[in-house]
């Protein structure tokens, strides 16, 4: 079957810089692409690499998008190299889009042995770096927030510990706090936080050390080895994040026992699939989480989201631990947002998400 393919590429500011590790981000990046059958059915995914967290670059993408040409098949989709991730990601998610569009089905929450999506999942709240979380917290909770995740390993690490008791202490009773370092920490600085965090209601620390892919062999696995251990030496669990972006990275912390969260980015995994059936099989704790992606590919990451399985709790049941999609409103073009950030995500608003609006607005 033959298949048109089209993208545009969008370079779209956030309302306000986000303030990471890697320094100050101010614009989004990445690919809209459209697919379309023969029959005029049409499917939309997202290209949103971050280069810095090891996937391709956008011209990388671009240029996988123009070798396949304006019709390509499924055979030729298939066949894009996995170092193109963010492409092969953003490719399936608009075939599988052009397949429900062709052929609709009927009720698929009553086929048999499928046990219905449900209807909404908990957000954590995201908060800024620094002390400006402070001021976040109070009027979040107001909405109904529980979980929380700020962002640390921007300033200096002393100043960042001396504010952990006071963002604790304004959190509402029962609430949990998400420390995310993307890997700004040494093994050091790793090891007093995580000696701080023990009796606080952190849920975990998101990556504390990480090696990107620019860095010696021997640099990525004295940071594994880092992990590793701090997993194994504290009682508050880890999350990986940058280091699970890469080819084969889930399923390489699988087979090394990782005992603690794996944080996923649907919109940077390039077989959502697999990666997916991996980590239920080793019944994994997984937390999805955005990679800052316009509305196109949040539809496709939520979608992942709900139709999760995996990790059960005390009772059995699947267990979906609260989204870290409480990003937008995000963008100065409000067209490029995906849900307002609220306590819950309804499974409706991800169904309500329009990606032609995107593509439109990018013409």
């Amino acid at each position: 079957m033959k298949l048109r393919l089209q993208f545009r590429r969008y370079r779209a500011p956030f309302r306000a810089a986000v303030r990471t590790a890697h320094g100050m981000w101010a614009e989004r990046e990445g690919l809209i692409v459209r697919l379309e059958n023969e029959a005029g059915a049409v499917g939309y995914g997202e290209a949103a690499p971050i280069p810095w967290f090891g996937t391709e670059t956008v011209e990388e993408d671009e240029a996988g998008g123009r070798a396949l040409g304006e019709w390509t098949t499924q055979e030729q989709i298939a066949a894009v190299p996995a170092r193109l991730g963010c492409l092969k990601n953003a490719l399936a998610a608009a075939l599988a889009e052009v397949g429900r569009v062709s052929d609709p089905p009927s009720d698929i929450s009553s086929a048999k042995g499928r046990v219905a999506d449900p209807p909404y999942l908990g957000v954590a709240a995201l908060l800024p770096a620094g002390r400006a979380a402070l001021a976040q917290i109070e009027p979040r909770a107001e909405l109904g927030f529980r979980v929380f995740k700020w962002k640390v390993g921007v300033g200096d690490a002393a100043d960042e510990l001396g504010l952990l008791d006071d963002v604790c202490a304004a959190l509402p009773s029962g609430a949990k706090l998400r420390l995310d370092a993307n890997g700004a920490w040494d093994r050091r600085t790793a090891e007093r936080w995580l000696e701080r965090c023990a009796e606080r209601p952190v849920e975990y620390v998101e990556q504390p050390c990480f090696a990107d892919a620019a860095q010696s062999d021997a640099a990525r696995r004295k940071a594994d080895d880092c992990l590793l251990g701090l997993a194994g030496d504290f009682p508050t669990p880890i999350a990986l994040d940058e280091s699970v972006v890469g080819a084969g990275d889930i399923e390489r912390w699988i087979g090394a026992g990782w005992p603690g969260v794996f944080v996923i980015k649907p919109a940077l995994v390039a077989d959502v699939a697999a990666a997916l059936a991996a980590l239920e099989k080793a019944r994994a704790a997984v937390v999805f989480s955005s990679a800052l992606e316009t509305a196109v590919g949040a539809r496709a990451a939520l979608r992942v989201a709900f139709a999760w399985r995996g990790e059960p709790d005390s009772t059995g049941a699947p267990q979906v631990r609260a989204l870290g999609f409480g990003v937008w409103p995000l963008f100065a073009d409000g067209r490029f947002d995906g849900p307002i950030a609220m306590p819950f995500l309804r499974a409706e608003d991800v169904a309500r998400i329009n990606p032609e609006a995107v593509w439109t607005a990018l013409s």
